[in-house]
């Protein structure tokens, strides 16, 4: 398997994740132009993925849906709630209905030659998802966009190889940032964002002798930076309840405007 983040931060997301044979698309929340130059970066063309899976609604994961689904007519996966929010979102311009695949948190679907398992979230959107990937014995999962986690998520992320996980603000920089009060009261609250504390403990609750890779992802522009959430995680994991040190294992970044390391495994 190989997953890469082609656009990750608060301004677009966009991930590839797949096999030798089936690659699929988590959110299209940047242009077309930029997910067709990711793709070709990855040996890839658009016309090859077998599908784009969305995880909510909001712009910044879906702006280049509308192009993709015109351009290629790929097939969409996502929620009912999801679905239909997509649908009455004007700026994407007309998405052909059928080619949606509705899905259900909790229940497996398979595409080619990977088994997804969408996973229900805690964020502001109409029915958002998280989503776990499997080729046989393998398996990644890509969670942002959420403001609090339990013990059930935390079971749905066991055992996996790689995890791309939200680290979206610092506490302090956000509450002496710009922002004005009810959207930092928005961010900080169960249907918002996690903080890079708050993502340390959830890494820190799934990592297993096996685990391969962590890349961080969805940082604010205005209340984060790449070095200080990686710092801040590996800091978490070092002082948490777990056996393990930062160090343990490679953590990425996600870059905001450009692909990032292709981690394969």
């Amino acid at each position: 398997m190989e997953l890469c983040s082609i656009a990750s931060g608060s301004s677009g997301n966009c991930i590839c994740v797949g096999s030798d044979d089936c690659h699929l698309l988590i959110d299209a929340g940047i242009s077309g132009r930029r997910i067709e130059e990711g793709l070709h970066q990855l040996d890839l063309k658009c016309e090859e993925l077998k599908g784009i899976l969305v995880t909510h609604e909001h712009i910044d994961h879906i702006a280049g849906l509308g192009v993709l689904a015109r351009r290629y007519g790929l097939p969409i996966y996502a929620t009912a709630g999801t679905a239909d929010a997509i649908l009455r979102t004007k700026s994407l311009g007309k998405v052909d209905e059928t080619l949606f695949r509705v899905v259900e948190p909790d229940v497996d679907f398979v595409v080619g030659d990977l088994t997804v398992e969408p996973i229900a979230i805690s964020h502001d959107a109409a029915e958002p998802v998280a989503y776990r990937i499997r080729h046989g014995e393998k398996s990644a999962a890509v969670i942002t966009d959420l403001g609090t986690y339990d013990d059930g998520l935390v079971a749905k992320l066991q055992d996996l190889d790689v995890l791309l996980l939200e680290a979206n603000h610092d506490v302090n920089m956000l509450q002496v940032g710009p922002y004005p009060y009810p959207l930092k009261q928005r961010i900080l609250g169960d249907r918002g964002h996690l903080s890079n504390e708050r993502s340390g403990h959830l890494l820190g609750k799934v990592l297993h002798d096996g685990f391969k890779a962590a890349v961080l992802g969805h940082l604010s522009k205005e209340n984060n930076y790449a070095k200080l959430a990686y710092e801040t995680v590996r800091l978490e994991i070092l002082n948490g309840d777990n056996p393990y040190r930062g160090d343990d294992f490679p953590v990425y970044v996600a870059k905001r405007d450009m692909p990032s390391e292709r981690i394969c495994f």
